[in-house]
């Protein structure tokens, strides 16, 4: 297909309103659909067979997003063309992307990722985390250091929040998420697939770079709420309690910065044991 010689169909308006309600979060989870706004987030989510359902594409930017118009027609996905303005009415940003898709949810049971033979090594555990940038955030840190799922706790954000989900720039779809599981459920599924669970905590605990090998084992790492971190009793639920080192003058570090740390920490140790050479006798 060329540029000049796409052809795009307009949604019905039943097909548009249909979309539109998926901007909250009562249709969202009614539905088990959600919006996908971006070139990014669409690319991966189309890469997923079965997750898309429809792309929208602004009439403007058609052809710069042609080869998002394949990849969704030889899947069998469902493409229209919109105005500006019906565009606009899918998205709560100031300037929207040009592209929207929506997609079938696709968080998974807590058993199918930490089973007892799931070989999991890192894993994340957002406890009660409200604010849907750090949750995006998080799951995008969690994609680039190589984790092997991201859960939220019940009380959390909604993953599926527009926002979470742009935050995550196509990150939600490379790896697995589970949602609305109790933190003592969450860290026994941890325990039981052999993993260590580390709590961290601004002020108190074992400070990462003390870990040592510790950091080379597999790890659940507990993040806990933007403003009030971790209760006593959740974070005594831990192996232990750890707390990134700041030598500047900053008070603290956001939720989703701090993640990144501890997650870098544990890959880079991770890694580092698989590549070290045998020792010779």
């Amino acid at each position: 297909m060329t540029s000049e010689r796409l052809e795009l169909d307009e949604p019905s308006k039943s097909v548009l309103a249909d979309a539109r309600k998926l901007q909250r979060r009562k249709e969202r989870k009614a539905t088990g659909r959600f919006l996908v706004e971006g070139r990014q987030a669409v690319r991966e989510a189309l890469r997923t067979p079965g997750l898309v359902e429809s792309l929208f594409v602004r009439w403007a930017q058609a052809r710069e997003n042609v080869d998002l118009v394949e990849d969704a027609r030889a899947a069998g996905v469902l493409v229209y063309a919109v105005s500006e303005q019906n565009l606009a009415t899918l998205t709560d940003t100031v300037t929207p992307q040009g592209i929207v898709a929506v997609s079938k949810q696709l968080d998974v049971p807590l058993a199918d990722v930490l089973g007892t033979d799931s070989g999991a090594r890192l894993v994340v555990i957002c406890a009660q985390i409200r604010d849907p940038g750090n949750a995006g955030t998080v799951i995008r840190c969690a994609d680039s250091f190589g984790a092997d799922a991201v859960v939220f706790t019940s009380g959390s954000v909604e993953v599926y929040n527009p926002k979470a989900v742009r935050a995550s720039v196509g990150s939600m779809f490379h790896l697995p998420l589970v949602v609305g599981v109790e933190l003592a459920d969450a860290i026994v599924a941890c325990r039981d697939a052999g993993l260590q669970v580390f709590a961290t905590d601004g002020a108190i605990g074992t400070d990462l770079t003390d870990l040592g090998d510790a950091l080379a084992q597999p790890t659940a790492w507990v993040m806990g709420n933007e403003a009030w971190g971790l209760p006593l009793e959740h974070a005594e639920l831990a192996d232990a309690t750890v707390a990134v080192p700041i030598y500047g003058h900053a008070e603290s570090l956001n939720l989703a910065t701090a993640a990144a740390v501890c997650l870098y920490a544990s890959a880079s140790a991770q890694h580092a044991t698989k590549t070290q050479p045998a020792k010779k006798n």
